[in-house]
């Protein structure tokens, strides 16, 4: 799998959910040498038969060695459980290696992580990534990092396996921070992509020329552009699930609750998104606040 010759690296990915597997996957098809670990087993067992790679039955077993340890899980309990204790990633990996977490969760994990990891003279990077199913399969994500320029340095070429963008944002914690400016905005955009769908719909308007005369102006975005005809087909079964969407709202109003910043609509969507789990769309794709509106 690896040919250190030509530059490949050992790693391990560790979560391979529908954001880690296509990750680890462009890893792979890189050249670096992959070792997984997933908790359902057969799911690291269908990623090694398409992409090779060595399967470890804990997440120490698959850092051991590794020069790099990317995980992507649910939350910050999840990535507690996979760094900590005798079978986590941390008791498994050596000096000067680096782990990469590319979950989106607190910065309060993050710099726990971070100062775990500084205990064993190993490197950390929270490094939460933007751009959809999508752009993990496409290799085109946007990835934000916090942690030490040193071991950005080290990963970043790396990391360009899966990205379009991967930028340096200062501190361990301040990826974090900054996906939850991503998602706050992101929030808003959708919530007014679908108010003015649902106004186009009920004017009568062509809802597809809508969109095509006005994404070429000032109303473009990457919501419009991505989602904007699924949405004016009531299509929600992919992409960023509302589930996630409500924990990510709930990691930004928690973070502001420090730092005083006020976060109205980001509170009210919230509570659309809130709306959607009671109509059971909790796995429904963000977009799917225009079903709101369209079914009052």
């Amino acid at each position: 799998m690896m040919d250190t010759t030509a530059g490949g690296r050992k790693t391990a990915f560790i979560g391979l959910g529908v954001m880690g597997y296509p990750m680890a996957g462009h890893l792979a098809n890189a050249g670096h040498g992959v070792a997984v670990y997933n908790r359902t087993r057969a799911r690291a067992e269908k990623w090694a038969g398409e992409y090779g790679g060595r399967i470890a039955e804990t997440p120490a077993a698959a850092a051991k060695g590794a020069e790099l340890v990317f995980a992507c899980v649910g939350a910050d309990d999840d990535l507690r459980e996979i760094l900590h204790g005798e079978d986590g990633a941390l008791a498994g990996m050596s000096g000067g290696a680096i782990f990469i977490d590319h979950t989106t969760d607190s910065a309060v994990v993050a710099r726990e992580a971070d100062a775990a990891a500084r205990e064993r003279d190993l490197g950390f990077l929270d490094a939460p990534v933007s751009g959809g199913q999508a752009g993990a399969e496409n290799g085109a994500l946007t990835v934000m990092v916090g942690g030490t320029a040193e071991s950005f340095a080290a990963a970043e070429p790396v990391m360009q396996c899966y990205a379009r963008n991967v930028t340096h944002m200062g501190a361990a914690g301040n990826g974090q921070l900054t996906k939850m400016v991503n998602q706050l905005c992101i929030a808003g955009v959708v919530q007014g992509l679908a108010e003015g769908i649902n106004f186009a719909q009920r004017a009568g308007l062509d809802g597809e020329r809508v969109l095509d005369v006005i994404s070429k102006g000032a109303a473009q975005s990457w919501q419009m552009e991505n989602r904007g005809a699924t949405m004016l087909k009531g299509e929600f079964e992919f992409g960023f699930a509302a589930d996630w969407m409500r924990k990510d709202l709930g990691l930004c109003f928690e973070e502001a609750k420090k730092n005083g910043a006020l976060l109205p609509m980001a509170m009210l969507v919230d509570q659309f998104y809130a709306h959607v789990q009671q109509r059971g769309g909790g796995r429904w794709d963000t977009s799917s606040l225009i079903q709101l509106l369209q079914n009052i």
